[in-house]
């Protein structure tokens, strides 16, 4: 299998990467936290004017039909950069869901508008009981004339605060758990019987507890069946993951850089620390662990056109199973390494350290995804 990039794709890395350069290191960063939104709307515009909002959209929608890879090669560069803004709950969420399941008309009312940066998306899908299980929903969908009403609650959605609408999962029919029945929703922000509670994570980003109380909705508003949307739900959350993936690797390689740095500079006994044999092993695991992540990530981003959806999620959890073992290790040996600097808000690598706790814990943790794998037969 050819891992290289094509001249295509090289640009688009140096593109990113430079701007991220010129844009986004951790003091303007902590600036940008401090935003209304927890995200800053000039730098949302510069990635629209670079068209990394329309990467992963047909040209027939006005986006530019990059696929797996592409959106690989942006994660990983806003990974390294712990950047704030929504790409994930816009781009790759709530756009994969128009993507894969939206009508013509619902595709011209939201994608050009994602593309050029006038709105972000939210999904919302968590319940209280759910944990990790997609199928577990209790919020409901019922019938009203040609359209819907929305009752339930969902937690810790993403950009949620801030988004302009809302992708919601509700029970259309059926019972808590079954895997029928379940459908997408698009429902505006500022809807009637709305009620959104935002707070910040605690890797700086910002979610919102949202409740849905007798929240109508047309008929236009269903994505796909509304009786049958799991299948499409599990494949946006498999995108979803294989490009949290990549932004894992990103955050990694910048701790391990960032370590090894540190290791060089701080001294103890007269030297620096680095020359320690027993530091110098320690670093060493961990771009071990580091290249083993990548390697996993590069394997899920080539399993994201598979068209068999049980092989699809097997390469997926088998990914965030090493991705969530190989960042928890990596975000451990750093903190330790830098001693108690790596404790503050001042230090980076605390940060970094917290965006990895945080995304093992997302859409499935490691054991949750050792489980799947388990279950299918997989290897680890």
């Amino acid at each position: 299998m050819d891992f290289d990039l094509s001249e295509e794709q090289r640009l688009l890395k140096d593109s990113v990467d430079g701007l991220l350069a010129d844009s986004y290191d951790f003091e303007q960063r902590k600036k940008y936290a401090k935003e209304k939104g927890g995200w800053s709307k000039p730098i949302w515009g510069k990635l629209a004017e670079q068209g990394l909002l329309g990467l992963p959209f047909s040209e027939d929608d006005g986006g530019f039909g990059a696929g797996a890879v592409e959106t690989m090669l942006v994660m990983e560069a806003l990974g390294k950069a712990l950047v704030l803004e929504p790409y994930i709950a816009t781009v790759v969420l709530g756009g994969g869901f128009l993507r894969h399941g939206g009508s013509a008309e619902q595709k011209a009312a939201h994608v050009p508008s994602i593309i050029d940066g006038s709105k972000t998306l939210a999904f919302a899908q968590l319940e209280k009981n759910s944990r990790y299980d997609l199928a577990d929903v209790t919020t409901t969908a019922k019938k009203k004339g040609d359209g819907w009403v929305i009752d339930g609650e969902k937690f810790v959605v993403l950009n949620g605060a801030s988004a302009d609408t809302l992708v919601v999962t509700a029970r259309t029919k059926g019972s808590q758990r079954d895997r029928s029945g379940v459908g997408v929703f698009l429902v505006p922000a500022n809807a009637k019987g709305v009620s959104i509670e935002g707070y910040p994570t605690q890797d700086l980003l910002h979610a919102a507890d949202i409740t849905f109380k007798g929240v109508e909705v047309g008929k236009d508003a269903a994505i796909g069946d509304p009786e049958n949307a799991l299948p499409l739900i599990e494949r946006v959350v498999d995108e979803a993951r294989i490009a949290m993936c990549a932004e894992a690797v990103g955050a990694m390689d910048e701790s391990l850089k960032s370590t090894v740095e540190y290791l060089k500079t701080r001294t103890q006994f007269g030297v620096p620390i680095g020359t320690f044999q027993v530091l110098q092993h320690r670093a060493a695991d961990m771009f071990v662990a580091l290249e083993q992540a990548r390697s996993m990530s590069y394997f899920a981003t080539m399993a994201s056109d598979i068209k068999d959806a049980k092989e699809r999620a097997n390469a997926v959890a088998a990914a965030k199973v090493q991705i969530g073992k190989s960042a928890k290790f990596i975000g451990q040996q750093s903190i330790q390494l830098h001693g108690g600097i790596g404790m503050t808000m001042e230090a980076k690598i605390g940060h970094y350290f917290k965006r990895l706790t945080m995304f093992e814990n997302t859409f499935g943790d490691t054991d949750y995804h050792l489980a799947r794998v388990t279950e299918q037969g997989g290897l680890i």
